[in-house]
């Protein structure tokens, strides 16, 4: 059936930055299953055009190359900013680069917004907490975050960028969204980004021993990515006045030995677990306080660790299995 001028005119056009990443394939999919136009931009540092070829026959997708430390010149209705790598092996490898991505980055996608009267979302993250002395974190807590450390390349570039979203909404008026994700794993993940879940997954498969840093007693909070992607639309079409920051994760709370020990018992593996020095400003606790959330999106995690495990296992059994990695 053809579609009408009417229908196309009311769809919604959506720009959804890193969109060929883990997160941003999986936000690609759900906007066009609604109906959206969609223009996925990313620079396949951490990306690939693999997590979004299935979506290529689409006529309502487009894919382009590009880096948001430079400007982006599109009509677009809404805007996703999810470019940044959010492992540490990759943010890392060139911190510079990182911090340009998230200030630069947020500099030229609020132009954009600016310019063309759309509303954005900027992908925040729990490392904004740093090493917290609240917990769980709400988000009135500022953080403790070391500025001049290993990981602040990350840590301060995403501060600073949700500094610039509200100083561009109480300056130009700008329509301002601003999630702070917490710990998300599923299908997708980079097999290298030395990220838990993926590098417990992949241990196992291979079995090889299963790397704990420190005691394994530090926790996590793991959100599977079907439920942060619903959490992100939700906020997303909320009224102006609900800007955030506000936190999307699962607050239920694992240490990283029971994260080893569930994915051992998952896969099979023989593994054993060899433990390691912590990295240095690895923090010890994180777990989202997500009662705003809740209030105002009518949102919280759906889907339990050891069934989104299973999903995340099974796609990784195809990558590990046909050399990917």
């Amino acid at each position: 059936m053809p579609t009408t001028s009417r229908q196309y005119f009311n769809r919604r056009r959506v720009l959804v930055t890193g969109g060929a990443g883990f997160i941003g394939s999986h936000l690609c999919e759900r906007l066009l299953n609604r109906g959206d136009d969609v223009l996925c931009a990313d620079n396949f540092f951490t990306g690939t055009r693999d997590n979004v070829a299935h979506l290529l026959p689409n006529p309502r997708f487009e894919l382009t190359r590009h880096d948001v430390t430079f400007p982006l010149f599109v009509e677009v209705d809404e805007i996703y900013n999810l470019a940044c790598p959010a492992a540490p092996i990759h943010y890392q490898h060139d911190p510079v680069q990182t911090t340009k991505t998230s200030v630069h980055g947020a500099i030229n996608m609020l132009g954009l917004a600016k310019r063309v009267g759309a509303k954005i979302l900027q992908a925040s993250t729990s490392e904004v907490y740093g090493d917290p002395e609240v917990h769980p974190q709400t988000e009135d807590y500022w953080g403790r975050v070391n500025p001049i450390g290993v990981r602040a390349c990350y840590d301060e570039g995403k501060r600073c960028a949700e500094t610039l979203f509200f100083d561009y909404n109480r300056q130009h008026g700008v329509k301002i969204k601003v999630p702070r994700i917490f710990n998300t794993y599923g299908p997708r993940m980079h097999p290298n980004d030395g990220r838990v879940v993926s590098n417990f997954i992949v241990q196992a498969l291979r079995g090889d021993p299963i790397t704990i840093y420190g005691n394994g007693s530090q926790t996590r909070s793991f959100c599977y990515v079907d439920d942060l992607v619903e959490g992100l639309m939700r906020l997303m079409d909320t009224p102006d006045e609900v800007t955030g920051p506000m936190n999307l994760g699962n607050p239920r709370e694992f240490t990283i030995l029971q994260l080893a020990e569930q994915v051992i018992a998952l896969t099979g593996a023989k593994s054993s677990i060899e433990r390691r020095p912590l990295p240095s400003d690895d923090p010890k606790q994180r777990r989202p306080d997500i009662g705003h959330a809740k209030a105002t999106l009518q949102w919280e995690p759906q889907t339990q660790l050891e069934e989104g495990l299973k999903k995340t296992i099974e796609y990784f059994s195809g990558v590990v299995g046909a050399g990917k990695s």
